[in-house]
């Protein structure tokens, strides 16, 4: 039987990816007692980087918001991936941190990161309603244009 949170995901038309490896000397999740971290998340689709460059420079509001809700998408693949499958043991999301590589005049990192916010408060419903921090960044990883990292009370 399918759980809420798979039928959730069928209903908006997403389809978790394959929780990406490292890139680097770190790990993508974390277990420490109740709570699960995921390291930042880029908005990575099925052919790469999708969105790369500054918002107020060479990506629009919308590209931005489509770029977090992508990163949001990987949240939940490595949270997927660190429970064994089970997204239902997320009992809260505790925070969401979203990072957005802007150029000095741009001041819509909050509308950024809704995308973020949006999607995991969709898929997880009242267990998506987390704190969160949007912070400008002169630059990300790769040039991306967004990162999105996550914290989740599990069970």
């Amino acid at each position: 039987m399918t759980n809420r949170i798979e039928q959730r995901l069928t209903e908006l038309g997403l389809t978790l990816p394959q929780a990406a490896a490292p890139a680097a000397n770190y790990v993508p999740t974390r277990i420490s007692g109740s709570q699960l971290f995921i390291s930042g998340q880029l908005p990575m689709g099925p052919g790469g980087l999708e969105v790369i460059g500054r918002l107020g420079k060479d990506v629009s509001l919308e590209e931005g918001r489509a770029a977090a809700r992508l990163c949001a998408v990987n949240l939940l693949a490595q949270a997927k991936s660190a429970l064994e499958g089970d997204l239902t043991r997320i009992k809260a999301t505790i925070r969401i941190g979203v990072f957005v590589s802007s150029s000095p005049d741009f001041h819509e990192h909050h509308l950024v990161a809704n995308g973020a916010s949006d999607l995991i408060a969709e898929v997880l419903g009242e267990a998506g309603i987390h704190a969160r921090a949007a912070v400008g960044v002169a630059c990300l990883p790769l040039n991306a244009a967004v990162e999105a990292e996550a914290i989740f009370e599990i069970g």
